[in-house]
């Protein structure tokens, strides 16, 4: 028996955390798990443009994370500990430094800023990096209004736009895309 898609319980502008709490679907928790969603869709389409197998694994990898951390931004925090929700670890954060590190040692140094673009998939990279820093913002924002959210939600967010920013140098390096210097215009 399949499930329809379509429930009609969110007609009224409402939608239900995990847990069962009714919020409005301009909640900012809404916000922050729709933009992680987003981010995940994004990782998603630049994976299927990158043809690199170490960073197609990683970046499922990234995703699967992504889904825990929507759960845990979807779930009522006052029912969550009642219930069995995916946990993030350090050691997610520790992964995401590690490959960092190892593809800064195949890269040159920076010298400037870097425009986005030279490939799909790296034009694709920076749009995901974009997106993180937003889903961190909210995350931040949520904090400061006292609204729970896991700080490891917000370093892993932190931690996995810097990978992002690196693997589309790593990519463009691997694709022989020349990175393009941001030169200020000075009148």
């Amino acid at each position: 028996m399949s499930l329809k898609i379509y429930t009609k319980t969110g007609d009224s502008g409402t939608t239900s955390l995990i847990g069962g709490t009714k919020v409005p679907k301009s909640h900012i928790r809404i916000e922050s798990y729709g933009t992680v969603d987003e981010l995940n869709s994004f990782i998603g389409l630049a994976n299927d443009l990158i043809q690199h197998e170490h960073s197609n694994v990683m970046l499922k990898e990234i995703q699967d994370r992504l889904f825990t951390i929507g759960s845990s931004l979807a779930c009522d925090p006052d029912k969550e500990p009642l219930m069995k929700i995916p946990d993030l670890k350090e050691t997610d954060i520790l992964l995401l430094e590690s490959e960092i590190d190892a593809m800064n040692l195949e890269l040159p140094p920076m010298k400037s800023f870097i425009l986005p673009g030279g490939h799909q998939a790296i034009s694709t990279l920076h749009v995901c990096r974009c997106v993180c820093r937003r889903a961190e913002r909210i995350c931040v924002f949520m904090q400061e209004e006292k609204i729970f959210v896991d700080t490891l939600v917000i370093k892993y967010l932190n931690r996995l736009s810097d990978y992002l920013f690196v693997l589309s140098r790593y990519i463009g390096h691997l694709l022989s895309a020349p990175e393009v210097p941001w030169k200020a215009r000075i009148s």
